[in-house]
């Protein structure tokens, strides 16, 4: 779904999962800079929105999510997952409900499967599920940013700002009040800098919650039973999960990014077999290059750590 505001001045299209998107406007530094200061939105038209009506949508959705929603506020913001029967991580979803629809962004080109999913899931329940990326699109602004956003059609707030659910054929009119765009780059600088996963970036087909401290923010471990639950309750209440997410600030005199995938080694033993891959990077304003990393839970936490052939210190993110 290719963004409207790909016409704005300076306007660099994303390549990848974020296709469809402006990567930058011109000015990557300045663009996180206004960012973090509340000063700039992010265009996330890309992403996919689903919603959800109906009187038994928060009872239903409780049973196939790991978090808690059937007695979700109005207006209240959620993260959610959705487990295969082994406890790998599927589907995230980032929810609101406003009192008669719940509605949910994801990874870009997830929402069909999603859909299909929980379409499959519905049996006797009084709900209806729709894929509504062609009618709304999802603006980010950050904490501090005043814009009164009287026009979205819902919105999540975060401690680090709000998603807006906009008619995506207002699009370009609505981000006018919103000051300064900022593109995805500056977004997922800020992203990775606050350790936040990122479905598709941390994870693959082996990835439980644990690993990259999703079972944090988007688990509910004490509410009933869900798919993969028992996986979940299993490693939380009896052992440690197999990988782990780190933060890593990568030396700056490397020009080039490990990229996704990039193998990770000790550092004392740069040719050894490799102990994770590096799941995100980016060139952060005030930190210099940094990453995010899965790597093995027996890891030293204070080993130097080459990330894709550039040295690199660790920061803890799950605890091994």
């Amino acid at each position: 779904m290719k963004s409207p505001l790909l016409s704005l001045p300076g306007a660099v299209p994303a390549e990848g999962p974020d296709e469809g998107v402006a990567a930058h406007y011109g000015d990557l530094f300045r663009e996180q800079r206004e960012l973090a200061a509340g000063r700039a939105f992010t265009d996330l038209s890309h992403r996919g929105v689903v919603t959800v009506t109906g009187p038994d949508r928060l009872a239903w959705l409780h049973l196939l999510l790991t978090q808690h929603v059937s007695e979700l506020p109005a207006q209240q913001a959620a993260e959610a997952l959705i487990l295969s029967p082994n406890g790998h991580v599927e589907h995230a979803l980032y929810l609101v409900d406003d009192g008669t629809t719940s509605w949910a962004h994801v990874e870009p080109g997830t929402q069909g499967e999603l859909v299909a999913y929980l379409e499959r899931m519905r049996f006797m329940y009084r709900v209806e599920v729709a894929d509504a990326t062609e009618q709304f699109a999802v603006v980010h602004l950050p904490a501090g940013h005043t814009a009164a956003a009287a026009g979205a059609a819902a919105v999540r707030e975060l401690p680090w700002g709000r998603d807006l659910f906009l008619p995506r054929a207002e699009l370009s009119e609505q981000v006018k009040e919103f000051g300064r765009p900022a593109g995805i780059w500056a977004y997922e600088a800020l992203r990775i800098e606050a350790h936040r996963p990122r479905l598709g970036f941390e994870t693959d087909h082996r990835t439980i919650p644990h690993e990259v401290d999703w079972l944090r923010t988007a688990v509910h471990l004490n509410k009933g039973c869900y798919r993969g639950q028992e996986t979940v309750a299993r490693v939380h209440n009896l052992g440690k999960p197999p990988r782990r997410l780190v933060f890593l600030h990568l030396d700056g005199t490397e020009e080039v990014l490990p990229p996704h995938g990039a193998e990770v080694h000790l550092a004392s033993e740069p040719t050894g077999r490799a102990v994770g891959f590096v799941t995100s990077s980016a060139r952060h304003h005030e930190l210099g290059p940094i990453a995010l990393a899965l790597v093995k839970r027996n890891t030293p936490v204070d080993a130097e750590l080459r990330a894709g052939g550039v040295p690199a210190a660790q920061d803890v993110v799950v605890a091994p």
